[in-house]
């Protein structure tokens, strides 16, 4: 049973920084009374616990628990958007410990050099000091019944190398292990300050308007219903909508869109922004809690805790893997003494090498790393990917099923065509015409011819005596002429049309275009087409997803005249006349042929129960509640071509993970055969084994520079 969220709370843990720490986490704290399920996280530094409703157990004794593991809660456990301002390296607790190693190693070999005599306890020194805060570390989670760690085995490791007069290679495999876990950490302090940074988007204060007077206050306190002033060059502080002035918006902090937007009175602006030209008066319409910045960190923070599929399976081998691994350095150290001539002492050492290349961090992270920076580069390019699960499955789409209307298309219609039919009558004047007639209306038409008159600069004239024709069109006084403009099918038996114009307007429909015809009297003066076109962006988006192997399909509510014709001129195939229980459907069959997996792009409602069918339902939104909350990914730029960004980055994240379990597998196989016989030793095999840790997490951060070159 899936344990409830109701109640979930959310800790910030210093000092977890791998796939071991997290396994240790969760066993402790999982063994607590009052848990019903942890998940840890060392890509966002933080521990996720669903405690039982009537026995959670106090945040002191959680502290307590991860103080004797060797983590602590962070001073501001619970915030959104953590690690801010991380202290330097050689200020942490990993730090001080390689600084205190190291100089013991130093002084070791110096002692040893100045008197000869002491032998190796300038080593011994240095190894016991250096190994106080690994056995306490190993100790915490031997207590929570959790042998095989890093720690345990580092302490085994260095006390038998001890036992067996190699201490000066004791000390330094300890002085290399803190050194491995430094770098671990640095590494993953600079995954999580990729998505953390994106708190420091959001000003810290504000300009907040009452009663005519201006005054800062902190951004935080800001409340649905605020106005605030916000001057060029200055960031949005809030998500909001504009109440004066207007001006471009650079929102690539938020969407990844690199052209300015045009903002006016009544539009809709994103916390992050960053304004350009105009003072803007704003009124708020989200808290700071949650705006869009707030969201998007949490929700690319849930998405980096939730493991992918590849990564749970990673963590169910390494769980017999350890086992399996120290089980062969016990024979290792058993058996070659006693069926050859192989020396106890020689055995010992080698079993103990093996111990230290058993630790499958390097395996453990590889996955969790290479997600966590995908999810990272796709939020800062506004793409929105929820979970690993989700990343995972992208690139394995074959089939992309499309919404029309504000997907493919504008979402509003536009005038394609405008033709004047008399000699006296020209394409210009049949438009002018039309637009006084329309001056008044609000329909979707009208609104589309007004805008072409006044975008081709025409001076409209005020139309009188203007009436609607239920059903049929409008009519009207325009400079003393009787006009109306009504729909074709109104015409049929009330004006006469020539065969070409019959046929141009039988041409212009079956194009899937709305046509509205100009009347003086019962004479025909000329007609204008208006249809919702294909998105600027449409066919560069879909011949992209097409490079990638990906086949797109139209899934349209729309006549089917239309959706056939802007399938036709976008060259996809396309389905119209579609109930959105028929959208689901029609997903549902497509999976159940072999076209799968399927992913479903729309606005996320009316389309809803196709994006619930598919396996990937992806929303198209300029930051809505819709776009960041329905489906299981959304495109904030708003973006055909972000379609194709999301298969391609799930791709390169697939790549960059079998490289780095490659990698992984790869050296502890080498070294582990190589270790075995003997030809390499201790120090070596902790170079191997921290090295790769920091080697694969340097792998996956590369991802952090992504750049889709697709479209």
């Amino acid at each position: 049973m899936e344990p409830s969220t109701a109640t979930a709370f959310t800790l910030r843990v210093e000092g977890m920084d791998c796939g071991g720490c997290e396994r240790k986490v969760e066993a402790a704290l999982g063994r607590l009374e009052g848990i019903e399920a942890v998940s840890a996280s060392s890509m966002t530094g933080s521990v996720k616990i669903h405690p039982h409703p009537r026995q959670a157990p106090s945040h002191e004794t959680i502290a307590r628990i991860l103080e004797e593991l060797g983590y602590r809660l962070a001073a501001d456990t619970g915030k959104e958007g953590a690690e801010t301002s991380p202290a330097a390296w050689w200020q942490t607790a990993k730090g001080r410990l390689v600084l205190v190693t190291g100089g013991l190693l130093v002084l070791a070999f110096l002692l040893r050099l100045a008197w000869p005599a002491l032998g190796q306890w300038p080593f011994a020194a240095a190894t016991l000091v250096g190994l106080v805060p690994i056995v306490q570390g190993a100790w915490g989670a031997l207590k929570m019944r959790n042998p095989f760690t890093i720690e345990m085995l580092m302490t085994v490791a260095a006390l038998g190398a001890l036992a067996i007069d190699a201490a000066a290679e004791a000390a330094v495999v300890v002085f290399l292990f803190a050194v491995g876990e430094l770098l671990e950490g640095v590494a993953a302090s600079r995954a999580r300050r990729s998505i953390s940074a994106l708190a420091d988007l959001t000003p810290s204060t504000a300009r907040l308007v009452e009663e005519g007077e201006t005054r800062e206050v902190p951004a935080a306190t800001l409340r649905p219903g605020q106005r605030v002033q916000v001057r060029p060059g200055d960031r949005v502080p809030c998500d909001g909508r504009i109440l004066a002035g207007a001006s471009d918006l650079d929102e690539s902090p938020i969407n990844g869109e690199s052209i300015p937007r045009s903002r006016a009175p009544g539009d809709d602006i994103f916390a992050g922004s960053v304004n350009l030209d105009a003072v803007l008066e704003v009124e708020v319409t989200r808290g700071a809690e949650d705006n869009t910045i707030a969201r998007v960190i949490r929700l690319v923070e849930e998405a980096q805790a939730a493991k992918a599929p590849v990564a749970r399976f990673i963590d169910r081998f390494a769980r017999y893997y350890m086992p399996v691994v120290v089980g062969l350095a016990l024979l290792m150290a058993l058996v070659p003494p006693l069926v050859s001539a192989m020396a106890w002492s020689e055995a010992v050492y080698r079993a103990l090498a093996l111990l230290l290349i058993a630790c499958p961090c390097a395996l453990v992270i590889s996955t969790p790393a290479a997600i966590a920076a995908g999810l990272s580069a796709g939020a800062r390019r506004g793409l929105l990917i929820k979970g690993g699960a989700v990343l995972e499955q992208l690139g394995k789409l074959r089939t992309v099923a499309l919404d029309k209307t504000g997907t493919l298309t504008a979402g509003a219609p536009r005038v394609t065509d405008v033709e004047g039919w008399t000699r006296d009558q020209d394409a210009s004047e049949v438009l002018r015409l039309a637009a006084a007639l329309e001056r008044d209306a609000s329909h979707p038409i009208a609104t589309a011819i007004l805008a072409q008159a006044r975008q081709q600069g025409l001076a409209i004239p005020q139309a009188s005596a203007g009436h609607a024709l239920s059903g049929r069109g409008v009519a009207g006084q325009v400079e003393g002429r009787a006009l109306s403009l009504v729909s074709p099918r109104q015409l049929a038996g009330q004006v006469a049309l020539d065969d070409g114009q019959g046929a141009r307007i039988a041409e212009l429909e079956h194009a899937g275009k709305s046509l509205a015809v100009l009347l003086e009297g019962e004479r025909p003066l000329g007609l204008i087409a208006v249809r919702d076109e294909p998105r600027d962006d449409a066919r560069e988006g879909l011949a992209a997803l097409s490079r990638l192997g990906v086949q797109a399909v139209m899934l349209s509510g729309d006549n089917a005249r239309t959706a056939a014709a802007i399938g036709e001129s976008l060259g996809i195939e396309a389905h119209g006349e579609l109930m959105p229980e028929d959208k689901a459907r029609r997903v549902r069959d497509w999976q159940a042929d072999g076209r799968g997996p399927i992913g479903k792009v729309g606005d996320g409602i009316n389309d809803a129960p196709a994006l619930a069918a598919a396996d990937v339902g992806i929303a198209m939104g300029g930051g809505t509640d819709v776009a960041l909350e329905t489906a299981d990914a959304a495109l904030l730029r708003n973006r055909v071509g972000g379609i194709a960004e999301l298969i391609d980055l799930s791709r390169a994240t697939l790549r960059n993970v079998k490289t780095n379990v490659a990698l992984a597998l790869g050296l502890k196989g080498v070294f582990l055969v190589t270790t075995a016989l003997g030809i390499t030793g201790m120090w070596i095999a902790v170079m191997a084994d921290t090295g790769a840790t920091v080697l694969v997490t340097l792998n996956a951060m590369r991802l952090l520079g992504y750049r889709f070159s697709g479209v």
